[in-house]
């Protein structure tokens, strides 16, 4: 692992939360993308030494929806910057973690990611997240 690359945090509506974390907290927004592989609206914040991933679902079929319906909004993953997706899956999977995916995806920001199960992981989802 290289570094922790962000933190995500489940919103039930970007427009609403926004104003908390760029006027309230000062930070800057550096961006909105929609990730249609995973159904949700991303607005990424830059809070100096990490970026925050605030997450809003697409639709009720989203992972993040099905998150907040479950355990509310908050935090919802942290990410690793990796390189060598693939093969730092492979060493993941041979000390015996279990993964969420079987092979990395598209996700957010151009990057390939892929989640451990918290059930591996302490009740903490993680996301290997490697950028081109």
């Amino acid at each position: 692992m290289k570094k922790v690359d962000h933190i995500g945090i489940a919103v039930k509506d970007l427009e609403q939360v926004l104003p908390y974390y760029t006027e309230t907290l000062g930070c800057p927004l550096m961006k909105i993308e929609e990730v249609e592989g995973q159904k949700v609206k991303v607005a990424f914040i830059d809070a100096g030494n990490i970026k925050l991933e605030l997450l809003e679902p697409m639709s009720e079929d989203s992972p993040i929806h099905k998150f907040i319906e479950k355990k509310g909004e908050g935090i919802h993953h942290i990410a690793f910057g990796v390189d060598g997706i693939e093969e730092r899956m492979a060493e993941l999977r041979e000390n015996g973690v279990k993964l969420l995916n079987e092979e990395p995806k598209p996700g957010a920001g151009g990057a390939m990611v892929a989640f451990l199960h918290p059930k591996s992981s302490n009740g903490v989802l993680y996301e290997l997240c490697e950028k081109k």
